[in-house]
């Protein structure tokens, strides 16, 4: 028959015994890269492989290594070939029992996957143990061991179904203060992932472990989190709002990925999106529920167009589901994760909110237990659904960013607003020729005096009129929009509803309407960057040719609707007062770019909106100001960002200041 061939990478081999009897000379052969086992019996067989690991000296941090006073495991993606002889690959599902034995002053807590099936002290020695079993079938590169000098903060969470799960977070001793949010953080996210996915944890105990030495942010093992102790520890004295919310993301991440990654995984290493991007899309509504809604969604789209989108317009550009890789590990990119999260969110707008539910737990069902596809996943959806994904399916097959021009027209004498929409996606290498892709548009309307106009159009289905979702799958496509009284301002791609480069013949009188008045923020927020922007380009050219800045007091008016908001989303609010930055700027100039220039008129901006919103930034910042208790929550977070938002454009628009 066929050998059997075992994955390794730099193992020496002890013994090697085939049901209790050591395998002669000739019947096997061991490599630093593979174990080959010529002839095996064809019946069920115990093969017994003894290795040696230094974990001191694996400085790859891959496999089993030490960590100041701990030795942990880091097995994705093909790590666990470091500690033993395997079938390295995500689709070969096992359930492990594992034993673990220390010197007990060496390594006093003893964890892996699963539940702690028994402990104790070996009689006759001064060495300890601990056995752990995982009931859930799942692949090696989820496989976790940690032993060392660790303290733990623990905790209890009851589940939906009412079972008790034992919480702990081991830390390097003296450090266990510091680890209280995140114990937060991980109850919140358990209680999320069953009220929004009807996802109940299914272990009796779960335990995440903070080391100083691990070179990727987290590790989903199975009920044995991993973490860099950046995304685990804070302190009120030298944590910054920022970084709180980084570890209740992180912490919540790595928690979601027990169904999105370990219950269900990846047949293979080109679905690695099926498990990342989900869980991306997973954490970002997570967080989007406990922060500000739109201020998730600000900071995705602009990590999106910061990290992703250049990805996609160089050499690097590879599909959401890539056809080939060198090496797994370098594809662990933006598009992968970022992009990966933008395209489930397209499913759920595509769909609507009902649809995409049933074909998420249509998936739990189905899938549960094994290791599968991206054709599977969206077959559940499109089951589901009762619609075809096939045009759908080209965003994980096509590379790049798709451009979106929309040009506006109005006929006054019969009250029609018609927009041309028109896709296309640049070459990409390997790709030269891409098809349309399907484009959920979330839209609106807005009247000039800020009123919501109700939109009826004889080219929309009812289901995009009554969701207010126009389908793009063609190259182009031209909407009207019919009976209306009143040239209105079209509101377009609301949410970001699709993860795109928007380009829109909108004229500053109409983003200013927008800026004030539209009643989706994200786009409120949109409006305001492209018109600043616009109000940038125009200074820096003034100051190229040695003209006065100009003056834009509209822009300071449209803002100054915005700060009506402040008590409802302070963190909205804060976000809405922050320019764009000078790299924004020069991406949109895009050649021989004048540093200092975009310098000073950025500064200019900032100057006159302090100037403008003087009187309200003052009220604002003393009444919030005037409640000085520290917290790291949510709602705190935001007041202060709002607070600090305030000050510095009133400093901005100081004119003693400025003589400084």
């Amino acid at each position: 028959g066929l050998p059997v061939l075992l994955d390794c990478d730099e193992l020496p081999l002890g013994a090697a015994t085939l049901d209790g009897m050591a395998l002669p000379e000739g019947a096997f052969a061991a490599t630093p890269n593979q174990f080959a086992l010529h002839q095996p019996p064809q019946r069920p067989l115990v093969l017994t492989l003894e290795t040696a690991v230094d974990p001191a000296a694996n400085l790859k941090l891959m496999g089993l290594y030490r960590s100041g006073s701990a030795y942990c495991t880091q097995c994705e993606a093909e790590g666990f070939r470091r500690i033993t002889y395997f079938l390295d690959r995500p689709d070969v599902l096992s359930t492990y029992t594992v034993r673990v034995e220390a010197e007990r002053a060496e390594a006093p807590v003893l964890l892996s996957n699963g539940n702690l099936v028994e402990a104790g002290a070996i009689v006759g020695t001064s060495r300890h143990y601990a056995v752990w079993h995982d009931p859930h079938p799942k692949p090696c590169y989820l496989f976790a061991l940690v032993g060392g000098d660790l303290t733990a903060i623990r905790d209890r969470f009851t589940t939906a179904s009412g079972r008790a799960v034992d919480l702990a977070i081991y830390v390097e001793p003296g450090k266990q203060d510091r680890a209280g949010y995140a114990m937060d953080a991980l109850k919140r996210s358990m209680r999320w992932d069953e009220e929004a996915f009807g996802r109940e944890y299914d272990l009796d105990v779960f335990n995440i472990v903070a080391v100083s030495d691990f070179n990727m942010g987290a590790m989903e093992n199975k009920g044995l989190n991993v973490f860099n102790e950046k995304y685990v520890l804070a302190s009120p004295r030298t944590a910054t709002d920022a970084d709180y919310a980084g570890i209740e993301t992180v912490i919540a991440h790595e928690y979601f990925h027990n169904w999105t990654g370990n219950r269900i995984t990846c047949r293979d290493w080109f679905q690695l999106c099926l498990k990342e991007g989900l869980t991306v899309f997973r954490d970002h509504e997570f967080s989007a529920d406990q922060r500000s809604r739109p201020v998730r969604r600000i900071a995705d789209v602009r990590a999106l167009r910061a990290s992703q989108f250049p990805e996609d317009a160089g050499p690097l550009a590879h599909n959401v589901r890539p056809t080939v890789y060198r090496e797994i590990n370098n594809f662990y990119t933006a598009t992968i994760y970022e992009k990966g999260s933008e395209v489930i969110r397209m499913l759920k707008v595509l769909l609507g909110a009902d649809s995409f539910r049933r074909g998420m737990d249509l998936y739990f069902e189905r899938c549960d237990g094994t290791a599968t596809t991206i054709e599977v996943f969206l077959q559940c959806f499109a089951v589901a659904a009762g619609r075809d994904l096939t045009a759908f399916a080209r965003w994980y097959h096509q590379s790049g960013t798709p451009e979106l021009k929309v040009a506006t027209s109005w006929d006054a004498a019969s009250g029609t607003l018609t927009l041309e929409m028109a896709q296309s996606c640049p070459p990409t290498p390997g790709q030269e020729r891409k098809e349309p892709f399907t484009l959920p548009i979330g839209f609106g309307l807005v009247s000039g005096r800020g009123e919501p106009v109700a939109a009826c159009s004889p080219d929309l289905s009812a289901e995009e009129s009554e969701r207010s979702v126009m389908i793009l799958d063609e190259a182009h496509r031209r909407v009207r929009f019919t009976g209306l009284a009143e040239r209105p301002v079209p509101s377009l791609l609301r949410g970001f509803s699709a993860p795109v480069r928007l380009e829109t013949d909108l004229t500053e009188d109409e983003l200013l309407t927008l800026v004030a008045h539209d009643h989706d923020s994200f786009n409120r927020w949109q409006a305001s960057q492209t018109l600043a922007v616009r109000l940038l380009v125009r200074s820096v050219a003034a100051l190229r040719d040695g003209r006065p800045v100009p003056n834009e007091p509209g822009f300071g008016q449209a803002i100054r609707r915005l700060l009506g908001q402040a008590a409802h989303d302070p963190a909205f609010v804060a976000q809405a007062l922050s320019l764009p930055g000078e790299a924004d700027l020069a991406r949109e100039i895009g050649r021989d770019v004048d540093p200092q220039a975009s310098h000073l008129a950025r500064e200019a901006l900032r100057a006159e909106l302090g100037r403008t919103l003087a009187g309200e930034l003052e009220t604002l910042h003393r009444t919030l100001a005037a409640d000085d208790r520290y917290s790291p929550d949510a709602a705190s977070a935001g007041r202060r960002a709002l607070r600090n938002a305030a000050l510095d454009l009133l400093a901005a628009g100081d004119p003693a200041d400025g003589a400084r």
